[in-house]
């Protein structure tokens, strides 16, 4: 008997379920399709990491004896789809049976299931969707932080016994730092292309001339073997200042200290033990501090398992939600980057360049502009799937939809992450460059952030109020004058109309 055992573009693990029993005789199919390159525009330099490294691990396959069928974008008879194409391989290997590992996102088991293949579990994760679901099952809030304290439990990582090692759970109250002016994070590592990704980015460049973002400089790591040094560099030199200053923000510096791997860790170059081991090694050894490894593991071990859970759990339903009635159109500047407020060129830049933004600009730049100016979810989450490197549905809807936009109604966060241009500014040194005010509150050099928050509450009063979270500024809201209210408005409409 022969399989046919299928890798996708982000299962380039060697020991994935689908390649783990393989025997003489089996063949891997892996395909290039042009329904995968264009379901969503992809930012050129994504399709250039995934491409390429997709090309590198079949030759990894090859040298280790396993016999690949790989399928180009540009063969001619190349179908364009991944239903096509493993109908086509079939005819062409005759196989006994067709093996393959779930994929990631709905659409592509909505796919998988025409296939007639036996689909593996996917368990490069710490939790599964079946134990995420029971985890789920009875409870009225599904927080994070309790799911996590109960993934540090199972997984053993900084754990004391039964208790967390430190005394305490979370140590984000150390991780608020904004960046001195005299402290230079490190020259990040990048990756000079070798021939494999030049061919692949000339492919690009003429197939995809019209996808988002610069092609070049290209820097990614498209080996397991580079993706491993870049674990190290981070390791080595940013984990340590990583927590401190993990929600900075600094003008002409795309990195600061985060690892810059979730790439490799979403196609599966690395896995979320290995790279969560290090971390703890690195704390062990006296090498970085508890506040910074407790707050790099809670990112892979909490956030990056629940929103897995969760999407598995609340699909496909959850991503047409809409809780907040959103409907603005995503403003053209979210693809230029043309706009006079700093903070959003900036953010929007950094993403250009480099198919990457940290978590602190996703979440309270471009995504709080998106809630605040009450953009249609659909249209926010499919310029997050775009334009990022790391972005796959399963990671990108549930922290765009439910952390950032607050379109699931709390199902996810607690309330929604909505600031004033003064959270900016003290977080960053984007305010010193742009023509807008973070400390003026009104008028033509106030921080359109600064009205928009105020709308955002008072168009939204119904809704929030009763949110136990929002009792503060409600509270501050019921105290303003009726006059004050409507200049908030007529500035809000004014600004937004503008877009």
């Amino acid at each position: 008997m022969t399989a046919l055992r299928i890798v996708l573009g982000d299962q380039l693990t060697r020991g994935m379920s689908s390649l783990r029993d393989h025997q003489p005789g089996d063949t891997v199919l892996m395909m290039e399709v042009l329904e995968e390159a264009t379901y969503v525009k992809h930012h050129k330099q994504k399709l250039v990491l995934i491409f390429s490294a997709m090309r590198h691990f079949a030759e990894e396959l090859r040298r280790g004896g396993l016999s690949v069928d790989y399928i180009h974008l540009d063969d001619p008879a190349n179908t364009g789809s991944f239903t096509a194409e493993v109908r086509r391989a079939v005819r062409r290997h005759r196989p006994s049976r067709v093996v393959v590992t779930e994929p990631g996102e709905w659409r592509v088991m909505e796919m998988m299931k025409g296939w007639g293949a036996e689909i593996l579990p996917d368990d490069r994760f710490f939790a599964t969707p079946a134990s995420f679901a029971a985890w789920a099952s009875g409870r009225r809030q599904l927080r994070m932080e309790f799911f996590y304290r109960d993934m540090r439990r199972l997984s053993g990582l900084l754990m004391d016994g039964g208790e967390p090692v430190g005394g305490q759970w979370n140590f984000d109250h150390d991780n608020r730092k904004s960046l001195p002016k005299d402290v230079m994070p490190p020259k990040r590592q990048r990756f000079e292309p070798d021939a494999i990704t030049v061919e692949v980015m000339a492919m690009v460049q003429q197939r995809f001339p019209g996808h988002f973002g610069d092609l070049e400089p290209f820097g990614w790591a498209v080996t397991r073997a580079d993706a491993l040094e870049a674990l190290d560099h981070f390791i080595d030199s940013c984990l340590p200042d990583f927590g401190g200053y993990q929600d900075a923000m600094k003008q002409g510096n795309a990195f600061l200290y985060h690892s810059v791997i979730s790439p490799y860790l979403n196609i599966g170059l690395l896995g979320p033990r290995e790279i969560c081991d290090r971390a703890q090694e690195a704390w062990s050894k006296g090498h970085a501090p508890l506040n910074a490894v407790e707050g790099f593991i809670r990112q892979i071990l909490g956030w990056r398992e629940y929103v897995r859970g969760l999407y598995w759990l609340k699909m496909p339903d959850y991503a047409g939600t809409n809780f907040l009635d959103a409907r603005r159109p995503l403003p053209s500047f979210y693809w230029t980057g043309r706009t006079d407020m700093n903070c959003l060129a900036q953010a929007i830049g950094d993403t250009r360049a480099h198919a990457y933004a940290h978590h602190i600009q996703r979440l309270m730049v471009t995504g709080n502009f998106a809630l605040l100016a009450g953009l249609d979810p659909a249209e926010v989450e499919q310029w997050y799937l775009r334009v990022y490197a790391d972005a796959f549905e399963w990671v990108e809807l549930p922290n765009t939809h439910g952390m950032a936009l607050f379109a699931d109604g709390g199902v996810m966060a607690s309330k929604p992450y909505a600031a004033s241009g003064a959270y900016i500014d003290r977080m960053s040194d984007y305010c010193s460059g742009c023509r807008f005010r973070p400390e003026v509150k009104l008028g033509p050099r106030a921080c359109p952030f600064n009205y928009l928050y105020w709308d955002f509450l008072i168009r939204n009063e119904g809704k929030l109020r009763a949110n136990p979270r929002m009792g503060m500024p409600y509270r501050t809201l019921a105290r303003m004058e009726p006059e004050r209210k409507a200049d908030i408005r007529r500035h809000a409409a004014t600004f937004l109309s503008s877009l």
